[in-house]
């Protein structure tokens, strides 16, 4: 991305906060970026009293498509999480959007549904990173400043290693990084867009999930053959979950790939930013994640 370029906010999961998207939207302006906002970026509710939803299906899956067909378009950002996105998956026009050519995603949490479909879809990049209206990047007394050089340098340079604190099972892996959100991932399972990290490096968080939901959710990947051909796993922020690493032990380490933990990747400040779909690598060594745009092919 460039000064000058046009980025577009949509809001495909729960409703944004209407100051917060403000400050976020000026944000991104103070780049040098054009911001265009969606239509319905704003609505909160549906018709049937979801409050939850910023808006009709009909009505997010609309901005999302257009925004991603826009020729003009660059990026699109996604305002906020929260829930929705997997509504919205069959009410896409995925050969208009294949058509468009590609362009960047940037969001996480509920986002995590796009960036496995996208992925799948369209085979680009994906940036899981900070949303415009969320507290990382909109809070009254600005953007928290470790997060907001990340997201920068992987929109505008070179993505930066994000550091872990911890390697549950020691080794180097090379592959594809992808996941997200492991409840997203597993509400994906029995679905056509069922996740396969087969020759990839497998990221999970969460938030807000105690650890025996975490096991019946890793438990449910597992038993889907997600994990069949894994080259290793990475372990961001699981805010709110308890201890959960006797359970990610549990049931990860008979998988015998390498595992680093601790990154402030995913829920959390700060939250930095990471390329799906990208060339990664880690060793626990070091204990930290890099990545690269270009590659990504080879890889797999």
């Amino acid at each position: 991305m460039r000064p000058g370029d046009t980025v577009a906010v949509v809001c495909p999961s729960g409703p944004a906060d209407p100051l917060r998207l403000r400050r976020g939207v000026r944000l991104l302006e103070s780049l040098g970026l054009k911001v265009v906002v969606g239509e319905h970026a704003l609505e909160r509710g549906t018709p049937e009293g979801l409050g939850y939803l910023a808006g009709s299906d009909a009505g997010r899956a609309a901005d999302l498509q257009a925004a991603w067909c826009d020729p003009a378009v660059t990026a699109v950002f996604c305002a906020r999480g929260g829930y929705g996105t997997t509504r919205l998956l069959d009410l896409l026009d995925w050969e208009a959007m294949r058509a468009a050519g590609p362009k960047v995603l940037i969001g996480s949490s509920d986002i995590t549904a796009l960036h496995h479909v996208f992925g799948v879809e369209f085979g680009v990049p994906t940036l899981h990173g900070p949303m415009p209206a969320c507290s990382t990047l909109s809070d009254e007394d600005g953007p928290e400043p470790l997060t907001w050089a990340s997201l920068q340098a992987a929109l505008f340079g070179e993505p930066q290693p994000v550091a872990g604190t911890m390697a549950l099972a020691p080794g180097r892996a090379e592959g594809v990084l992808a996941g997200g959100n492991l409840s997203l991932l597993a509400a994906l399972c029995g679905t056509r867009y069922q996740p396969s990290f087969d020759g990839k490096i497998a990221f999970l968080e969460d938030v807000g999930e105690e650890p025996y939901r975490v096991d019946r959710m890793l438990t449910q990947l597992l038993q889907a053959g997600a994990f069949d051909g894994v080259r290793g796993i990475v372990l961001g922020s699981w805010v709110g979950c308890g201890d959960p690493y006797p359970v990610l032990r549990d049931r990860l380490l008979p998988l015998g790939v390498p595992i680093l933990a601790g990154l402030p990747v995913g829920h959390g400040s700060p939250q930095m930013s990471v390329w799906f779909g990208a060339l990664g690598s880690f060793d626990t060594e070091s204990c930290s994640l890099s990545g690269r745009l270009g590659g990504a092919e080879q890889a797999r």
